[in-house]
């Protein structure tokens, strides 16, 4: 096999993995990176002793996590740490105890016994059903690169779809099983985790749930950026290149084919070009040549579904808080307004707080005696323009979410105990990270948006030319971005 030089724009975590794994192989890869800093949307904030992860939180599926280092022949054990979280979450509700959802199914029955016998028998048999249709999804459907039609139009595809029964949403078919409304709204939450909505998206996004409880939940020690930290650490070994302050203006192309790229300062050939940048971006301001954008024209890329974007509140604290698991969800009363809210254009007036607080099980993240506290919050994307982004609208929201904080058992007290705070709003998304729309997990995971319906990571009008990322297939998430990573590679390989 000939050595093949390979540019990637963007040093994300689905950049990072595919660089080693083409890496590994013997190829010589550069990757460009605009910003100062590596792994993109999967960032840190680190200030006066805080550690914060930017965004990604929710370790799922750590399999995918270990494989980039079994595909390099590496040991993952030499380069990060898992611990697994338990409980998985913890659920407040004002003054009332928490609820806590544990990854022993017979502890987690036990907790869900304490306020509904039939909704733990009915959990059970959630958990039954949608693994199977888990199992159905994960080995006929996102294991597929689907970058020929004739691997998702077939037979096959259509009998192992249709037994996935999609039509429903993932909220009705929670409701089939589980009635007590606190446990369905949790269950319910999960599909947020993709920034879809479960009273609109497709019932698949049920397994996230799923797999939650049946493979746990995890930590990786140091915080997410820690695993952004290892992929550098091990691109770095393979003999990579990692450029920073380095923005890529143009993807080259010249009959049809990739011919490298443009920089402010300089052209780069290169046999393989992969973009990392959100795929809509990539399209509309990478690719100059409207024939090579195929069906993807301003238009199309405008009319299509996006996901709702967030709004994170770092804060630091200096008071202690047992309460406080590494995930905590506040529901509010009004969870499916609230939810709703957020994809048609409203802040929240009872927003659903999802409270990330790694410092419970990680000393290294927050100075002794102290907390590291993430608040997320969904909010719209920026395609709707009622809502601006200025002083007056974080502060509004801010105050809704620690006063909603102080209903809490335990955290009456937390506003005199901040002593660092900062923000992350969908304007810092689509300046920082170039993401369309300001939104936090690309392209809406939509029926007409997912599997071949998604962006290909292979473009169909550019030869050489790949994508990698949450708005190409399989989707948004850590773990399904390094999948599509593992896709493209092979996709690649199997054509040079």
């Amino acid at each position: 096999m000939k050595k093949k030089k390979i540019i990637i724009i963007g040093a994300g975590v689905g950049g990072l993995a595919t660089a080693i794994r083409l890496l590994s192989k013997g190829h010589d890869v550069t990757i460009y990176e605009k910003n100062s800093t590596i792994g993109g949307r999967v960032n840190v904030l680190q200030k006066q002793g805080f550690s914060f992860d930017l965004t990604a939180s929710i370790l799922l599926l750590p399999e995918e996590f270990k494989e980039v280092f079994r595909w390099a022949n590496k040991n993952y054990k030499n380069y990060v740490t898992f611990k697994q979280v338990d409980p998985l979450y913890r659920i407040h509700h004002h003054e009332d105890a928490p609820l806590n959802l544990y990854s022993d199914i017979t502890k987690c029955s036990q907790s869900l016994d304490s306020f509904s016998a039939a909704d733990a028998k009915g959990y059970l048999r959630f958990l039954n059903d949608t693994y199977q249709k888990y199992t159905i999804a994960n080995n006929h459907f996102l294991q597929k690169s689907y970058a020929h039609a004739s691997e998702f139009f077939n037979f096959y595809s259509l009998i192992n779809g249709l037994k996935l029964k999609p039509l429903s949403t993932s909220y009705s078919f929670i409701s089939k099983y589980i009635r007590n409304k606190k446990l369905r709204d949790l269950l319910s939450f999960q599909s947020l985790l993709l920034g879809i909505s479960p009273f609109e998206g497709p019932n698949i996004y049920t397994i996230l749930p799923c797999v939650s409880q049946l493979y746990g939940l995890w930590y990786l020690e140091g915080g997410m950026y820690s695993y952004i930290k290892a992929l550098e650490k091990l691109v770095n070994e393979l003999g990579g290149i990692i450029l920073l302050n380095s923005s890529v203006s143009e993807i080259l192309l010249s009959n049809q084919t990739v011919i490298g790229i443009r920089t402010e300062s300089t052209i780069e050939k290169a046999d393989i070009v992969i973009s990392n940048a959100d795929f809509p971006y990539s399209i509309q301001h990478l690719i100059k040549d409207e024939n090579a954008r195929g069906k993807y024209t301003d238009e199309k890329l405008n009319k299509m579904k996006y996901s709702c974007s967030t709004f994170i509140l770092y804060l630091g604290l200096n008071k202690k808080y047992p309460e406080l698991g590494v995930h905590n969800l506040f529901m509010g009363d009004h969870f499916k307004e609230s939810v709703e809210e957020a994809f048609t254009g409203y802040l929240p007036n009872d927003p659903v707080l999802y409270m990330y607080c790694p410092s419970c099980i990680d000393e290294s993240v927050a100075p002794a005696n102290m907390e590291s506290l993430s608040i997320t919050v969904r909010v719209p994307n920026l395609s709707f323009h009622r809502i601006k982004w200025d002083h007056k609208t974080i502060d509004t929201l801010r105050s809704q979410i620690l006063n909603q904080i102080s209903k809490i058992k335990g955290l009456g007290d937390i506003k005199e105990h901040i002593v660092f705070e900062d923000y992350l709003t969908p304007l810092d998304l689509f300046k920082r990270f170039n993401a369309y729309h300001g939104t936090a997990f690309g392209l809406s995971p939509t029926l007409t948006q997912s599997l071949y319906f998604r962006p290909s990571i292979k473009s169909p009008n550019v030869k050489n030319l790949y994508f990698v990322g949450s708005s190409v297939h399989p989707g948004a998430g850590i773990s399904l971005v390094l999948l599509s990573s593992r896709l493209v590679a092979e996709e690649i390989l199997k054509n040079i």
